[in-house]
């Protein structure tokens, strides 16, 4: 299987994160279960198995590829585009 590019593009160091939880979320009063940062601007959302699935619409709506966990101790990567994961 190729290599994604996807991440490869990525900035370095990636951006800072645009909060301590999903944007979405906070706004309207909502819980989430795990949260996701956009390597392309720093964007925080909900994970999928949360309700408002806020880092995958926001990756949908944006064209931002490449989420990582925003988890403690979780360093994995995920594109959208591949549906491939990396650590």
């Amino acid at each position: 299987m190729p290599e994604c590019q996807h991440m490869k593009t990525v900035p370095v160091p990636e951006p800072e994160a645009s909060g301590a939880g999903c944007e979405e979320c906070l706004e309207i009063g909502q819980e989430w279960v795990e949260l996701r940062k956009c390597l392309e601007c720093g964007h925080i959302g909900c994970c999928d198995s949360s309700i408002g699935k806020h880092a995958t619409r926001h990756a949908h709506e944006t064209g931002h590829n490449v989420i990582r966990s925003f988890e403690p101790g979780q360093k994995w990567r995920y594109c959208y585009a591949d549906g491939t994961y990396a650590e």
